[in-house]
């Protein structure tokens, strides 16, 4: 019973419930481990005495939680709202972003005297409050009896901006889509290109991609975009070598034209011979561009540029840079380093910061090309006419080798992994190799290492895609060396991440958009909704669970989401209308059951959809035709009240491949699949942008298109 107080009171849950009717009990040694990486001693019986009374004094003595919310325009929380009468509030406002002058304090003092609301009154705002500027400012109490405390206070918006009143657009994985300029993989010059030829043509209203965060170097790199050494900066892997002002300027031209030369084979490999996108190649051609482009001079306006980024960037960048550059000499691995290098802030680690000065001027001057070319693909859509423009995605955490969790080690919980639970869709579990972050530590930073993410991915953002978005209520912790289905929840601060998430997209102008499939806590998808912030429905599990079990009729969708028909974790379209996705996971040995089974409860389930879609005289081609399906699914989106549709890009042109196959690692070339047409031939985007199959497709999206 101590135990579970215990971790109750520090957000460990002690048991789950993989679905309604099910409850499983977390063991008692993943508890105490969560505990232990939290900071709170529960190892022994007496340890969990201890423990258990200091928590319970501190809740009782507490005036303030660690965070408060408050949300413009709505009654103040219980807890400002239940301060004792002769209390004074004293808040420190944070600056304007950008800023170098802080505001002067807000007092405010509860009357002595206050009248006590009736059980069952909706508290108002009580009129000693003055509701500070939107922002994270600190709060202190003190109250009579000496009783005193702080408190971080976030005040924010009631809800996130919305994008227009229906809109659709292309979801890519950008390294899939090559021009004929591409150095072997697509670039940011490509996303700006197919940003406004669809903007301007299709009358596109955002193009989706993939997390764009920095990779861990090595070779082979992870390819997966969702396991970066940083998600507060950009890879530079995806620079346009030739959009570089200094490229034209560089004095050896053989090199360059030879770098030149090499990287259009890269290409020719790809799009012709069957290759596989080699990101690590690409990168060594790139960083040779590079490291020559770097040595042009800046022009003045390009020097104050550059200079007014590094002051914005600050500390973060500093140590990210500094990350890579000692990675190029003691490996990626930051726990295999010299012992003075694994802590950022160590004697040692200041004078690398001297002894590698120009390496680490080098990573700056690479984060600020990317940003910069980040920027330009952002204009490019808007530019384009896009309402919402360039959607970015954010990633669940980062590898734990890479430059966040070297540079931020007090927020992150050593010796745990984020992971998902045992589930009707894999009964093992599942672990990410990602560390959380504590919520604890993030609380005291007054959410500094979360707010600085979301600042840098918004800087260029039309809207941000939030991956595994219940990760901002709790996230699935599994101990090193555990299998995952000895894990347990821990919960976040959610009203605190969301009010964080939801400040900063105000202060960008851009929508969020949720990932939210899959095992979700209940309310969690209603508080989303309450602050704006858009699903994400996909067609084919959109069914009438709770009734019939049928496909949902398009008026019973939501309408605060992205509809779409697959995602880069899932067949394609075309894929599933042929059955060819089961076909594929039988070859790779993915299947549980035999073949036959698969392929018959596949092919049933999707004749169930067709049927539905015919009765709704989205088909008129009739069957047998796989490309007119492909077009009723998508007049299907169109029916639905989804604010957004999404078209995955590789649908487009017949692509049967999946970019991803969760359960694979070496079976299946997971990241590294140039788009491809029905045949299985890579095309680039000058072919794709070409197709009379992608613009019989998009007409039917067209706004003003006639319906079937």
């Amino acid at each position: 019973m101590g135990l579970s107080r215990l971790a109750a009171l520090h957000g460990v849950a002690t048991s789950f419930s993989p679905s309604a009717d099910v409850s499983v009990s977390v063991p008692d040694d993943t508890v105490k481990a969560v505990l232990a990486a939290l900071g709170v001693d529960a190892a022994t019986p007496a340890g969990v005495g201890r423990s258990l009374v200091a928590a319970e004094s501190a809740a009782a003595s507490r005036l303030l939680p660690p965070t408060v919310v408050t949300w413009a325009g709505e009654p103040l929380p219980p807890a400002l709202a239940a301060l004792p009468p002769g209390a004074t509030l004293t808040i420190e406002p944070e600056g304007e972003p950008g800023s170098t002058e802080a505001p002067p304090p807000l007092r405010m003092q509860v009357p002595a005297a206050t009248p006590t609301p009736r059980a069952g009154n909706v508290p108002r705002t009580p009129s000693w409050w003055s509701e500070p500027p939107l922002g994270v400012h600190r709060l202190t109490v003190r109250a009579p009896g000496h009783r005193y405390a702080t408190a971080t206070l976030v005040v924010a918006p009631d809800r996130v901006p919305q994008p227009p009143a229906r809109t659709h657009g292309f979801l890519v994985q950008l390294y899939s889509l090559l021009s004929a300029r591409s150095w072997g993989m697509g670039d940011l010059a490509d996303l700006a290109d197919l940003a406004a030829w669809s903007g301007r043509t299709l009358q596109a209203g955002f193009v989706q991609v993939n997390p764009l965060h920095a990779a861990v170097p090595g070779r082979p790199t992870d390819p997966s975009p969702y396991r970066p050494s940083s998600r507060r900066f950009p890879d530079p892997v995806h620079l346009h070598i030739e959009s570089v002002p200094e490229y034209g300027h560089v004095s050896d031209r053989a090199t360059l034209d030879d770098l030149r030369q090499d990287a259009a084979s890269l290409c020719e490999a790809v799009l012709n011979k069957g290759a596989l996108i080699d990101r690590d190649a690409v990168w060594e051609l790139k960083k040779q561009a590079l490291e020559l482009i770097v040595q042009v001079p800046l022009t003045p306006g390009r020097r104050a540029a550059y200079c007014d980024f590094l002051a914005a960037q600050g500390q973060a960048l500093e140590d990210h840079a500094l990350w890579c550059a000692l990675a190029e000499v003691h490996g990626s691995n930051w726990r295999d380093w010299p012992e003075g290098l694994r802590d950022p802030r160590s004697a040692q680690s200041a004078r690398a910061r001297t002894d590698l000065l120009d390496r680490v001027d080098f990573h700056c001057r690479l984060a600020w090309l990317t940003d910069t070319q980040l920027a330009a693909a952002q204009s490019a859509a808007r530019d384009s006419g896009m309402a919402v423009g360039i959607v970015h995605d954010l990633a669940v955490g980062v590898h734990p080798d890479g430059a966040d969790a070297w540079a931020q080690q007090d927020a992150f919980a050593h010796g745990m992994s984020v992971g998902a639970p045992p589930d009707a869709f894999n009964a093992h579990g599942q672990d990410w190799g990602l560390p959380p972050w504590r919520p604890d530590a993030l609380a005291a930073s007054g959410y500094a290492p979360y707010r600085g993410l979301l600042r840098g991915l918004l800087a260029h953002a039309g809207a941000l895609r939030i991956d595994h978005v219940m990760g901002l209520f709790r996230l699935w912790w599994v101990p090193e060396g555990s299998p995952p289905t000895e894990g347990t929840y821990v919960s976040h601060d959610a009203e605190a991440m969301l009010a964080v998430l939801v400040l900063e997209a105000h202060r960008a102008g851009a929508v969020v958009i949720g990932e939210d499939l899959g095992t979700v806590e209940p309310g969690v998808r209603e508080a989303l909704a309450r602050r704006g912030v858009l699903g994400t429905s996909v067609l084919w599990f959109e069914r009438d669970w709770d009734g019939t079990r049928r496909p949902l009729p398009p008026e019973r969708w939501r309408r605060d989401c992205v509809a779409t028909a697959t995602t880069h974790d899932l067949p394609s379209t075309a894929a599933r209308l042929t059955g060819e996705h089961v076909t594929l996971r039988h070859r790779l040995g993915l299947l549980t059951r035999p073949l036959e089974q698969e392929l018959a409860e596949d092919a049933t389930d999707t004749a169930e959809w067709l049927a539905y879609l015919a009765r709704l005289r989205l088909l008129p081609e009739g069957d047998g035709d796989e490309e007119a399906a492909v077009r009723a699914v998508h007049r299907f989106l169109l029916l639905t009240p989804a604010r957004m549709a999404g078209v995955w890009l590789p649908d487009t042109v017949g692509d049967r491949r999946p970019q991803n196959l969760p359960g694979t690692w070496d079976q299946y070339p997971n990241w590294r699949l140039p788009i491809a047409d029905a045949e299985g031939h890579p095309v680039t985007l000058e072919e794709i942008a070409a197709s009379p199959r992608l613009h019989r497709l998009m007409e039917v999206l067209r706004p003003g298109a006639d319906r079937p």
